[in-house]
């Protein structure tokens, strides 16, 4: 209706007096159709597009006042004014004005008075569609801001942020920004009620100032989405800082209104989205960085094994965690120790690292696995009292493949051979659990053999049991890739979930 032509809807059973209507207000620009009963009307207003009721009260099959509840009832935002031929009284006009009316004129009805009556019943249908869609969008713009908040990684906020915006104007939408490695990515929503999706796409920020900027472009410029024909497209640019990226917001210029304060709030919020994920993969980066190097560096070379591992940080925490592992060689035996703090933190990192050169210390003193963990137990139990992690250690003789093996509270070993897989289960209760141990588990890891070890991660999803995992790990172990590296690959893609939430490490030690 904004701006367009108004349509108005003229009822009355006398064809005269609906003439003059007709004529009166046509001659004011209003488009008019025609009804000359009650069911007429109502059909025309439940299959046409109406924008005003001219409705006499008297008609020939229902009166008035019915016709104009039923209208209110179905369409309450078409404005209804009421005219009357006859003698009316008070209490007629408080029955038209209650029974949903917006005006009730009495004849004679002057042709100025009935043209600024319908001007000024649609100046208020028009300010409080105004208001009601303001209304709407901002609560919209609200939810879109706490789901971008809410996303993991920085495609799912470009997914929520277009989604939000296609939600908000209820037409395509279109989230342009550039991520922390400087890659420029779109994502586009072809409607409300499509999932959003992820293209590549390269934008020229020459002279884009800080703040937020509005224009009008040509579709051809942003071919991102089916964009409505015959209309223009509207950008938002908004940039938060000289040395970032603008970002950019794309909606069809049909859904703005004047100053466009919904769209811009929007770009406001998602550039302020996308500023905390870069923010939050920069913090990412240095944990990731800091972690690694708490781990070994390098694989010892050791005649007749092959060795693998792979180690995952989670993909949705800033901190760093407690996952570690080791492999070095001592005195002709292959040390191999993997392990899991409690806790996800910087704090757990560090205990890792004493964790792990601890166990090193101690094998280097030449002590047996259980030793070497009863010797760290007490040493967390001493100096870190409120600490708890799980740990598996052994020690490997490469010539005869003679295995000891201590655990304390890990998930048991996997031994793969020629299609077969068990597990190397010890119960042993956690570090920092004042318990007796068992003793050392000894084995034989023949010729052709892979064992495995591994951290939770691996195998704990939310929609499954551990049991569940281990039984999955067993499935997909019982083939051992001729490249361990690729073996220790493939156990991640087919185990972990696609986001990781905790972090994983896999040994994998095969003896030739």
């Amino acid at each position: 209706m904004d701006g367009g032509p108004v349509t108005v809807l003229v009822v009355d059973d006398s064809g005269p007096k609906r003439y003059l209507l007709v004529n009166w207000l046509t001659r004011a620009g209003f488009v008019t159709v025609e009804a000359e009963n009650g069911t007429a009307a109502l059909e025309r207003v439940d299959r046409e597009h109406i924008d005003l009721v001219v409705l006499d009260v008297r008609l020939p099959d229902m009166s008035g006042f019915e016709v104009c509840e039923r209208i209110k009832e179905a369409h309450p935002s078409i404005p209804v004014i009421h005219v009357s031929a006859h003698a009316v009284d008070v209490v007629d006009r408080a029955q038209g004005l209650t029974r949903g009316a917006d005006a009730y004129l009495a004849e004679p009805i002057e042709p100025e008075e009935l043209v600024a009556t319908a001007h000024a019943v649609l100046r208020y249908y028009q300010a409080r569609r105004r208001a009601e869609q303001l209304a709407e969008r901002l609560a919209a713009l609200a939810d879109a801001t706490v789901e971008m908040h809410a996303t993991p990684n920085f495609v799912r906020l470009l997914e929520a942020a277009a989604s939000g915006a296609a939600r908000i104007f209820n037409a395509p939408a279109a989230v342009v920004a550039e991520t922390f490695d400087g890659d420029c990515l779109a994502g586009v929503a072809a409607d409300p009620h499509t999932p959003a999706t992820i293209v590549p796409w390269v934008v020229d920020d020459t002279g884009v100032p800080i703040g937020t900027r509005v224009r009008v472009d040509e579709p051809a410029n942003w071919a991102l989405a089916g964009w409505p024909d015959g209309d223009t497209v509207t950008v938002a640019a908004s940039r938060l800082r000289e040395d970032r990226a603008p970002l950019y917001v794309v909606v069809p210029t049909a859904t703005q209104t004047v100053r466009t304060p919904v769209l811009v709030q929007l770009a406001q919020a998602v550039a302020s989205a996308v500023e905390a994920q870069r923010s939050f993969d920069e913090e990412h980066r240095i944990a990731v960085t800091l972690q690694r190097s708490l781990l070994p560096q390098r694989l010892p070379d050791v005649v007749g094994l092959d060795l693998a591992v792979r180690y995952e940080p989670a993909s949705a925490q800033t901190e760093v965690g407690g996952d570690f592992y080791e492999l070095v060689m001592l005195d002709g035996h292959l040390l191999v120790a993997i392990g899991d703090v409690a806790g996800h933190s910087l704090h757990a990192a560090t205990v890792m690292a004493e964790l792990r050169h601890a166990v090193r210390a101690y094998a280097v003193e030449g002590h047996q696995p259980g030793v070497i963990l009863d010797r760290v137990n007490e040493l967390m139990r001493t100096l870190l009292p409120t600490e708890l992690a799980t740990i598996c250690v052994l020690l490997l003789h490469p010539p005869t493949g003679l295995v000891r093996l201590a655990s304390a509270g890990h998930l048991p070993a996997l031994l793969s051979r020629d299609g077969r897989v068990e597990f190397v289960t010890q119960s042993a209760p956690l570090l920092g659990v004042r318990a007796p141990r068992p003793p050392d588990l000894e084995f034989v890891l023949p010729a052709g053999a892979t064992l495995v070890l591994y951290t939770d991660g691996l195998i704990e999803r939310r929609d499954a049991t551990i049991d569940d995992g281990m039984a999955a790990l067993g499935v997909a172990a019982t083939r051992v890739d001729d490249d361990l590296d690729d073996f220790c690959r493939r156990l991640l893609v087919e185990l972990a979930p696609p986001e990781i939430h905790d972090d994983v490490a896999v040994v994998a030690v095969r003896r030739r």
